[in-house]
């Protein structure tokens, strides 16, 4: 299975990055698909989410209204809209795939709930 997330690099505060995420080596419609972020020093955190029909998504707090996840099964790939980009935001980004065992499985957002992730891209936000 490989994850190759791309799109990072420099933006500025209150601009806009879009970040993919192309999947192989899965069925990539029987999966959530998540994004998680690591800061310098910091914990990796949860993003956001989406289920498999893309009708399903939970978003983190902090990038609700801001961000947006979607996905295209036709092309084994999720992607990442982030909108109003701050500071805060800097950090390397990771898509990541879990396994949808349920119809009724609440959407994953702990990186133990995902078995697989990809080498991650990073995102710099200037003020």
């Amino acid at each position: 299975v490989q994850l190759q997330a791309s799109g990072g690099g420099l933006g500025q505060a209150g601009g806009s990055l879009s970040l993919s995420c192309s999947a192989s080596g899965l069925v990539f419609s029987s999966n959530f698909m998540g994004w998680f972020r690591q800061a310098p020093g910091k914990e990796r955190e949860f993003v956001t989410a989406i289920g498999s029909s893309g009708v399903k998504k939970y978003n983190e707090n902090s990038v609700k209204g801001r961000f947006a996840i979607s996905r295209d099964n036709a092309k084994n790939t999720a992607y990442l809209q982030m909108n109003s980009l701050k500071p805060e935001d800097t950090a390397v980004y990771y898509c990541e795939a879990g396994r949808i065992r349920s119809i009724i499985a609440a959407i994953p957002t702990t990186p133990t709930e995902y078995e697989y992730w990809g080498q991650g891209t990073l995102v710099t936000v200037s003020s």
